[in-house]
């Protein structure tokens, strides 16, 4: 439960939204305790919390993120929102650049026209993501990432995630590429290499 107090005064005021409030006007603010939001699976590879919902007239969806070992979200590109993504914990590869060639399957080889290639970041490693703009992360290490993600994906991304852990855990990990690319084009989103569970 998260409490504030009021300096010079023992009165402490609980915060106890168990929920991410949703559709509640323009500017409302939002306040939950370090366990609050709704907790969304993604079938072992992908674990976020919901901070805010896209229904909230907040800039975007919001989510604490946690990255398995191994997994590959896959270069992908999004028709519509923009995208950002703050490394809090751990060590991530990330991706966000229009490349030469789109068709090289494995996206760690992509260079764009003045040479830039993905970035190994750690704590603070930041990535904003434009409309339309290819992007992705991996997590090339033996240990658990944790990041901050906002995302204005035009549905919610709250709803491709639960929907994509749900196709990760019915198929253990190996979702089949139609029923990815089938859930990709129901949000705006187009992948261009192979995602890849932890």
């Amino acid at each position: 439960m998260g409490t504030s107090s009021d300096p010079g005064s023992s009165t402490e005021h609980a915060v106890t939204t168990s929920s991410p409030p949703t559709g509640r006007g323009v500017g409302a603010p939002v306040m939950l305790p370090a366990d609050g939001g709704r907790a969304i699976g993604g079938g072992g590879s992908v674990h976020a919390r919901l901070l805010v919902t896209h229904d909230h007239p907040a800039y975007a969806s919001t989510f604490e993120m946690r990255v398995a070992p191994g997994f590959d979200v896959g270069a992908h590109v999004h028709r519509d929102g923009e995208e950002m993504f703050f490394v809090l914990e751990g060590e991530l590869d990330i991706l966000c650049f229009e490349p030469l060639d789109r068709t090289i399957g494995d996206w760690h080889q992509w260079k764009d026209g003045s040479g830039q290639v993905y970035l190994r970041g750690g704590p603070g490693a930041f990535m904003y993501v434009p409309p339309g703009t290819p992007h992705a992360f991996a997590n090339p290490t033996s240990d658990p990432v944790r990041m901050f993600f906002q995302s204005s994906v035009k549905g919610g991304h709250e709803n491709y995630f639960a929907e994509l852990g749900e196709l990760l855990r019915e198929s253990r990990g190996k979702p089949a590429p139609a029923a990815v690319r089938d859930l990709e084009a129901k949000y705006g989103t187009e992948q261009l290499t192979a995602m890849q569970a932890g």
